[in-house]
């Protein structure tokens, strides 16, 4: 990593720990062909050995690198923000991987059950989050109610110790494969919206939870819709009180702002081990590397990268210093969501006939040329739209009015809804 903050004694200490932890569990040859510049010798040590992703998230998130900024008794190191950043700086030094394989778990549900469960709930969940033993998905969005996430219609109705839950969810990320979902329900629509919120954990095994695959433009199908018919819920797995699920909704929602802000969608940033460096895989398959056009269009991208990192830098030495997240995280999201799409159409234009025809599954640039280009699509839609993010980043940041709120103060029952 290019931008980094010079280290202290102790942190250069703390980075002599993370690199030695990393030589005494990675593979033999590993790191020293990774140092020697030695690609093949990478591709050697990577063949001899049985290393895979799914192994290697269970490692790092037994050993707290999995999340340092977590409470060491919950899994994580309970460290400052620049053991976080030093942690990352390494695991892509190593080609290692930078997001977890349980990314909702990680990103997002553990910082809201740290900040708003119970203790219970804590030693319950967090530790096999972060080794990826119970992946977890998000049910938020409705069919209704995405942009406005507040006047969900989903219904939960308190019987005893259980509370009963009927409504839909859609765009859930994985939700065929998760043991648990975070769960946003409406559990009182006499009161305005954003107050008749309660937060729930639901086990997706759960009778009346009915998953549904939605197939994309890639062929595969990691959204789904989720029915939810008479499904009981015990309320143990509440999170917060009842009625302010909005606060602890909010907690996530900017956990997921900052976790999707920088991330490229590459499958080497969830898989590791990567052997070329991205521009080499971007410039992969295009023809004619000296016109003219395509190397202005290359540079124009080097630069937005390299704009965008500083912009993540800057984010970064704040925690650093000791302040609170700012706007960088929706600023960053927006802008890294339409440079996918920009870097991903002008690669398949650039490299012309290869991009429409090859053949299925043959691997290569052209596969995952296509696979970046239409999987891009999704990345102004996911994590907040970039239209409503363009919103809050007007009014917080640049001090714009808000727009006309007509449901302020309205009980959820009488709004218009479509």
């Amino acid at each position: 990593m290019k931008w980094q903050i010079e280290d202290t004694p102790e942190r250069a200490a703390f980075r002599a720990e993370v690199t030695g932890w990393l030589r005494d569990h990675l593979p033999k040859g590993w790191m020293e062909a990774i140092e020697a510049g030695d690609d093949d010798a990478f591709d050697a040590a990577k063949r001899a050995s049985d290393w895979n992703p799914f192994t290697w998230n269970a490692l790092v998130g037994a050993n707290g690198y999995g999340a340092p900024l977590w409470p060491k008794e919950y899994g994580g190191l309970s460290g400052e923000q620049w053991m976080q950043q030093i942690v990352r700086e390494e695991l892509g030094r190593y080609r290692l991987p930078l997001v977890s394989l349980n990314i909702l778990g990680v990103g997002l549900a553990g910082p809201t059950i740290i900040e708003h469960g119970t203790d219970a709930q804590k030693e319950r969940y967090l530790k096999k989050i972060l080794t990826g033993e119970e992946i977890w998905c998000q049910l938020f969005s409705e069919p209704g109610s995405g942009s406005d996430l507040a006047s969900l219609s989903t219904k939960a109705v308190r019987d005893g110790d259980e509370w009963i839950v009927n409504g839909q969810k859609v765009w859930t990320s994985i939700g065929q494969f998760a043991k648990f979902g975070m769960l946003v329900a409406r559990t009182d629509p006499n009161i305005p919206k954003h107050d008749g919120l309660t937060y729930f954990i639901l086990e997706m095994s759960t009778p009346g939870v009915d998953v549904r695959p939605l197939r994309q433009l890639t062929g595969s199908s990691e959204f789904n819709e989720v029915y939810l018919t008479d499904v009981r819920i015990p309320d143990a797995n509440r999170v917060g009180a009842v009625g302010d699920g909005w606060r602890a909704a909010r907690t996530t929602l900017m956990n997921e702002r900052a976790t999707l802000s920088g991330l490229s969608m590459d499958q080497s940033s969830i898989m590791g081990g990567t052997r070329k460096d991205p521009w080499q895989s971007f410039l992969e398959g295009i023809e004619d590397k000296t016109d003219a056009n395509v190397r202005q269009k290359i540079a124009q991208f080097y630069i937005e990268q390299e704009v965008k990192e500083i912009t993540a830098f800057r984010a970064s030495s704040a925690r650093l210093r000791g302040s609170q997240p700012g706007p960088e995280s929706s600023v960053n999201k927006v802008f890294n969501a339409e440079f996918n799409q920009r870097k991903s159409s002008f690669s398949m234009n650039a490299a012309g006939m290869a991009s429409v025809a090859w053949v299925p599954g043959a691997g290569g640039a052209s596969d995952s040329r296509m696979h970046a280009f239409l999987r891009s699509r999704a990345n102004t839609i996911e994590g907040g739209t970039s239209e409503v993010l363009r919103n809050q980043i007007g009014e917080r940041v640049l001090g714009l009015p808000r727009d006309i709120d007509t449901d302020k103060g309205l009980p959820w029952k009488e709004i218009r809804r479509n």
